[in-house]
Parts: structure tokens; sequence; C-alpha cells
């Protein structure tokens, strides 16, 4: 197997607002915000459903790594409830083999609503149900050591049972990569996440504002400098000004796709991330693997929701 991502299982309930909506229940844009199962019952009664979709925001890059046509697995937990098996079929439509039994849980299977407002933009509100119940023993062994590389998400990590899951699975992978996800995540868990990049990963992808806030850095040569000294490879993506790969031995951008009809940037992280690394799995160059990951993630901006059809 190509890939395995390993990553909270979450179904996508999408949904319009206006901006108004956002400071009126105290949410903060183009963040992701934990919310408990009453918060998010009160927030989706108030609200039109747009469409729902299986997402998760490793499960978006293994999908589109799918599409690619790479082989590739999924590890995440859901419960044996509807959405559970909603998850577990949007998979195996994509042909993603799916490594984790289903079982009737105690908490429902995660779910995530996605506000999007009319720049495009969109802020997360997410109930993790069982998803962020994930831990060691819901890691196949087996399949994180027949993978050439295992995709990580700074969404799942968290001390006790999610972070024994991460470890398990860097400890018997041959390659780590894991996107930091979200400022928010980043914020929270700074002194981990920094461990993480220095010591355990082999790739890590981040946007701007999440990698200069993980170290500190007052401007973007700063970050640029981090990475040239890390000797690691570090993503960045930087919104309308592009990407950058950064190595020991190189710094190599990459422009954005111009004049694009966004209608949601939902997954544009999400898909530049299966993008590069299937030019990566695949032996392409690093210029080449940034430009297919900006295709990819210029083709799901232009569409509502985080997957390609």
């Amino acid at each position: 197997m190509k890939i395995l991502g390993i990553g909270n299982a979450i179904v996508d309930v999408i949904c319009k607002v206006e901006d108004s909506y956002l400071s009126n229940n105290g949410l903060t844009k183009s963040t992701m915000k934990l919310v408990d199962e009453i918060e998010f019952k009160k927030l989706l009664s108030t609200l039109t459903i747009e469409d729902t979709v299986s997402g998760g925001s490793v499960a978006n890059s293994i999908v589109g790594l799918s599409q690619l046509g790479n082989k590739v697995g999924f590890i995440g937990k859901v419960s044996d409830d509807n959405l559970g098996q909603k998850y577990d079929d949007g998979l195996k439509k994509e042909n993603v083999s799916f490594f984790y039994s289903k079982k009737k849980e105690l908490l429902p299977t995660g779910t995530c609503l996605i506000l999007i407002t009319p720049d495009s933009e969109r802020t997360m509100c997410t109930f993790l149900g069982i998803a962020g119940k994930i831990n060691e023993n819901d890691v196949d062994v087996n399949s994180v050591k027949s993978s050439d590389l295992i995709f990580l998400e700074g969404y799942l990590w968290d001390e006790g049972e999610p972070k024994s899951a991460f470890d398990k699975a860097i400890n018997n992978s041959k390659k780590v990569a894991m996107s930091l996800s979200d400022l928010f995540c980043v914020e929270r868990h700074k002194s981990n996440f920094l461990n993480l990049v220095k010591n355990k990963l082999d790739i890590t992808f981040a946007n701007e504002q999440e990698i200069t806030s993980l170290i500190g850095a007052k401007n973007f040569e700063e970050v640029v400098s981090f990475g040239q000294q890390l000797g690691k490879m570090i993503i960045i993506t930087r919104g309308e000004k592009g990407s950058v790969a950064v190595s020991k031995n190189e710094v190599v951008e990459c422009d954005s796709l111009k004049n694009l009809e966004i209608l949601d940037l939902t997954g544009a992280g999400d898909l530049f991330a299966a993008g590069y690394l299937h030019g990566y799995i695949n032996g392409l160059s690093i210029k080449e693997s940034l430009e297919k990951g900006t295709v990819m993630s210029a083709k799901v901006i232009q569409k509502i929701g985080a997957r390609l059809d």
C-alpha cells in the first residue's frame, strides 16, 4: 500500500451562513472549534443543510490520493450508527481500504458543521463523538508496516488515547507525514507539535499562519530559515502567494492558479496534500509535486465540499 491515513472520521454537514451568524454565535472565521453534542445540536437547529458528506482532513486527502490512482487506506473510529455506515460506504465507494471494524459505541460518529460565508471561507464546529476516542488498539500495525508512508492530522492529536495511537503508528512506520491542520490545534499543542516536527516527521504540511505560530516567527524569512536548519521537508501553503517547499538544500516555490471561481475553501489544504503526496510517492520532482497539489486544491475550491467527484 502506498499511503495509510490515520485521522478523525468525521461526517461533514455543510451549511451557508452570513458573517453575522459567526459573530452572533461567538465563532472565529476560518478556524475550527470543538463543541459538545448539546452545542452542536443547538447550532444545527438554526441552519439549513446544503449537503452531508463523509469527511475528516486526512480522510479527504486519502480519497484524493485514491482518485489519482494510488492504493491507499484509512484508519478512523466510527460508531455502528447511520452516520458510521454512511462513512464506511463513502470510503468503499472511493476504493479506500478502511482498516477499522465499527461497533456500537456510547458516543455517536463524529460530525462537523462546515459554515461557509459569502467570501467562501469555512468555519468549522466539530463534535468529535467517537472519532476523538481512537487509541492504540485501533491502529492496525500490519497496515502501518506495509505502507510506504503514513499521513497523520493535527486535529487528531491529544494527550491520552489519541497520542498513544499516534506513537504506535509512528514507531511502526517507514516514513511519516503530518498536517498541522489548524491554528487552533497549533496553539493548543505547540510544544508537542514542535517536538513532532523536529524529531518524528519526515514531511510537515502547514499554512503560513500555522507554521509562523508554531515557531514564533516574525516573518516568512524566519520560517524558511527554520526549515533549512531543520533539514526535513516542510510544505507551506500561502493562499494567493502559492506554496513553498523548504528542505535543507533547497527552497522551491510554486505559484497559485489565478482567475478561479471560488465557491468553498473547504478541503483546499487536504487536496493540496493529496496532490503533493501523489507526486512524492510516485517519484515526481518537488516542483512537480507542488504543482500537482496546486491543481488538486484549485479543483476542490471551485465546488462545494471537501471532495472531488
